[in-house]
Order: structure tokens, then C-alpha cells, then sequence
């Protein structure tokens, strides 16, 4: 049994965000930023995701903030406008529990509401074998990888690609514009 929940983020929220994703800016792959955002910059980031009408959620147990996902954007141009990118970050103490998971298929679900019709997981560092795996078990297929591409704690690093299809996909031409405010 699941001992936390799922909830829409707030900007309550904001210190555990910055402080997950700032351990793994300084730790770890998953991002290739160098230095972490200050919870004003990851506030901004929230509000822009939020305004444009995207998904955001965290995962919480007793109150505390175990991980956070969102749905934004894939790309600036207009023909993407049906296709976005998701982001999970867990802190360290919430991994192999399932949050991931969870919070990957509550994006996955609303962003299927919302009528989008392809989900891209751009996965830092090809040893990123949970990750990979969790995207796998979601139904993403690998579609690429970008060797060499960045270059973070003294080593060079891949970027891998996955796919999977929304709703429809593209069995359909797209319906009304998806997003509010896009």
C-alpha cells in the first residue's frame, strides 16, 4: 500500500522543489545544469509551466515533499504545440518506492485530458538505467541517443530519448488547440 499521495503543486511548495532538484544538479546526471536555481528561479519556472496550462504535481508523505513531476512544453514552435516533455525528480530518500512511477502516470493521464498527443522523456546520461526503465515499464520506447553531448562532473554524458504516444498519437490530426493561453 501506497504510503503517500499525489497532489497539484502550489507555490508552497517551492523550497522542497529546489532543494530535490538541487541535489541533483550538484550530485548526480539528471540534469546538466551546473549550478542549482534559487527557489525564485524554480518559482518562476513553476508559474511559466502553470500558466501555459501544464501539469505539475508533487508527492507527499506526512506533509513533507518526496518528489515533484511536470509536463511542459517539448519546443517553441507552433507544429509542437501537441507534443510535450516531462520532468520526475525524486529526493534521495523517496527512490524505489514507486513515486516515480506514480507521478509519471498522473502526467501521463492529464496530459491525455488535455488532449496532448506525444510525451518525450529527454534522459540525462544513458547510465540512467532507473530512469530508462521507469519510461519502459510506462510504455516510452527509446527512440535515440545523443552521445557526448554534455560534460558534468568531469566526464562526458549521453542524452537518451523516448517517446510515447497520447491519447490518439498521431492516428488523428490534432483537435482544438491544447493548453490554455497557447
Amino acid at each position: 500500500m501506497e504510503d503517500f499521495s499525489i497532489r497539484p503543486a502550489v507555490h508552497g511548495d517551492i523550497p522542497a522543489i529546489a532543494a530535490i532538484y538541487g541535489d541533483a544538479v550538484l550530485t548526480e546526471t539528471a540534469s546538466f545544469e551546473i549550478e542549482p536555481p534559487g527557489e525564485a528561479e524554480m518559482a518562476r519556472r513553476m508559474t511559466k509551466l502553470l500558466d501555459g496550462g501544464y501539469p505539475y504535481f508533487v508527492a507527499e508523505e506526512d506533509g513533507a515533499v518526496l518528489g515533484y513531476g511536470y509536463a511542459g512544453l517539448y519546443r517553441e514552435r507552433i507544429a509542437y504545440r501537441n507534443t510535450v516533455e516531462n520532468s520526475i525528480y525524486l529526493a534521495r530518500d523517496a527512490r524505489g518506492r514507486g513515486i516515480g512511477r506514480a507521478l509519471l502516470t498522473v502526467l501521463i493521464d492529464q496530459c491525455e485530458a488535455l488532449g496532448f498527443r506525444q510525451m518525450i522523456a529527454v534522459i540525462g546520461d544513458s547510465s540512467h538505467v532507473a530512469s530508462i526503465r521507469l519510461h519502459e515499464a510506462a510504455g516510452f520506447e527509446l527512440v535515440g541517443t545523443f552521445k557526448d553531448v554534455g560534460y558534468k562532473h568531469r566526464r562526458w554524458l549521453d542524452t537518451v530519448l523516448m517517446q510515447r504516444a497520447l491519447g490518439p498519437g498521431a492516428g488523428t490530426p490534432p483537435g482544438r488547440p491544447v493548453a490554455p493561453g497557447r
